[in-house]
């Protein structure tokens, strides 16, 4: 009997693995998921195999690449490949400021890269090529201030044709042949970021497909032709292209309300001072579904501007008009008289407005919170992950 009992007595070291990966899934306490895998090497593997994202620690505080390389990570070739050959299933990995780290280090994804999804090598050194040719299910991947040129992007757009999110930011080497590579290959593309990126006009987003729907160009050089180019795909939900280039006609912002743009939630025209009051009534007009507008230091938009916006903008809530110098008492008044949905308005320093004509705005229109510091556009969470 002594036999039979023992014979039928059940451990959970008997369980199978999809039991045990269930409930090292619902463990909550992050010290219980570091120790479940001491427990023995059978346990060990579940850990390892569960593991779906992978950060190296690393300090943002300072921009310059000169400084973050004193604060940052010193992630070396071992360290990466024993981190890759341990947790082989991984879809997220960071290795954002790793500068000491070589593009020699980032061979092993060749080999470990096939699940990531997403791969953030911001201030890192370049090896696309390896990325390229090992991280093919890719969706995002982020290159903020890397010497990344058009060469490498096309590389990466061809072999990741499945890239939805692409962060380029402050990239100096990026010009209009590397985003057409992505327009034309990535056939999924959902967001870009290419602020202060001063070789990139915008032409290359011609042909980009409809599920772009955020671009931030953030003190970018863009031409006319560009931006035409830009809302082109027609599914654009978010534009920042704050603090243009001088080098654009005032009322060559026309095209945006021109029904292409229709879809337009989130538009940060701050810092351009040279768009006229043409483009702000053909966007007014084309762009029905607007949320947020940033017009801060729009000097030339003028009573009819304003009047525009407070006659179409109808789905309007948030919009900025700090030291906006032309908005007068009559153009507050057309906003406070229309944007009836309107929740928040940014204001402050605006010399030509009068302090009765606020105090009017702020009786009348109760529901409207005033807020007299300059805050940016805040990008949906939903539109870009990184």
């Amino acid at each position: 009997m002594d036999t039979i009992a023992r014979d039928t007595t059940t451990s959970i070291l008997h369980l199978p693995d999809d039991c045990l990966y269930f409930i090292f899934q619902r463990l909550e306490s992050v010290f219980d998921r570091k120790s479940f895998g001491l427990t023995c090497h059978r346990w060990l593997f579940i850990e390892n195999t569960s593991r779906r994202s992978l950060q190296f620690p690393c300090s943002f505080r300072h921009l310059h690449r000169t400084s973050l390389s004193r604060t940052s990570s010193t992630v070396g070739s071992f360290q990466l490949y024993t981190m890759l050959d341990r947790f082989q299933h991984l879809e997220l990995l960071c290795l954002s400021g790793c500068v000491h780290l070589p593009d020699s280090g980032l061979s092993q994804l060749q080999y470990y890269g096939s699940k990531l999804q997403t791969l953030y090598l911001d201030c890192s050194d370049d090896g696309l090529s390896v990325v390229a040719s090992g991280c093919r299910s890719l969706k995002c991947i982020s290159l903020y201030r890397c010497n990344v040129s058009s060469i490498g992007i096309e590389a990466l757009a061809k072999s990741c044709r499945a890239l939805e999110e692409v962060n380029l930011s402050y990239c100096p080497l990026i010009t209009d042949t590397g985003i057409r590579a992505l327009s034309q290959n990535c056939h999924q593309l959902r967001a870009v970021r290419i602020s202060s990126c001063r070789n990139i006009t915008g032409v290359g987003f011609h042909g980009c497909p409809r599920t772009f729907v955020y671009l931030e160009a953030d003190s970018c050089k863009l031409e006319t032709e560009g931006i035409t180019e830009i809302v082109s795909g027609g599914g654009l939900e978010y534009l920042n292209i704050s603090n243009l280039n001088w080098a654009v006609p005032g009322n060559g912002l026309t095209i945006v309300g021109a029904g292409f743009a229709k879809r337009l939630k989130l538009l940060d025209f701050r810092l351009c001072r040279t768009v006229t009051d043409e483009s702000i009534i053909a966007i007014s007009r084309g762009c029905p579904l607007l949320q947020e507008w940033n017009l801060a230091l729009c000097h030339e938009v003028k009573r009819p501007g304003w009047e525009s916006i407070g006659l179409s903008c109808h789905k309007l809530e948030r919009l900025h008009v700090k030291r906006c110098r032309c908005l007068c008492d009559r153009g507050l008044q057309a906003l406070r008289e229309g944007c009836r949905n309107l929740l928040i308005l940014y204001v402050t320093r605006c010399r030509q407005l009068s302090d009765p004509a606020i105090m009017i705005f702020k009786c009348l229109r109760g529901d409207v919170k005033i807020i007299e510091e300059e805050v940016m556009c805040i990008a949906p969470e939903w539109a870009f992950s990184g």
